[in-house]
């Protein structure tokens, strides 16, 4: 088994305090859209603003080349934070077991088999776009 954490591209950021906006599911893939929390090594990373604990960036979190999307559990259950926006928890674990994720958080529970690594795409900050 591996941890988030052990994969390159996943070791410079902390999935459990990132917040989860949306998730899409495709046949071949399952993304999760997500206000991603950095760590200090990532080199996105910025001092936080003084409201805020974490350095956040916009991101999507895409596992593919998916042969099966297993859901154990799932929950439409959304949350407000202090601003009034609506999210829909955390990513509590995501592990790599021989062929598969297994990732859950406030909306689920789902396993994800396949052997291609997560792909993390950073999408602009709502404000950047004109």
């Amino acid at each position: 088994m591996k941890r988030y954490t052990d994969i390159a591209n996943l070791a410079q950021v902390y999935l459990e305090d990132s917040y989860v906006l949306a998730i899409n599911e495709r046949p071949d893939a399952l993304s999760f859209t997500l206000d991603l929390v950095l760590t200090p090594g990532h080199p996105r990373y910025h001092a936080p603003p003084p409201n805020e604990q974490y350095c956040y960036a916009n991101a999507v979190l895409t596992i593919g080349n998916t042969t099966e999307i297993d859901w154990i559990t799932s929950s439409g259950q959304t949350y407000l934070d202090a601003a009034g926006e609506e999210d829909l928890g955390n990513i509590d674990s995501l592990r790599y077991h021989d062929g598969y994720y297994d990732i859950t958080g406030d909306w689920g529970h789902v396993r994800i088999h396949t052997v291609a690594a997560p792909q993390l795409t950073f999408t602009p900050e709502t404000s950047d776009v004109t």
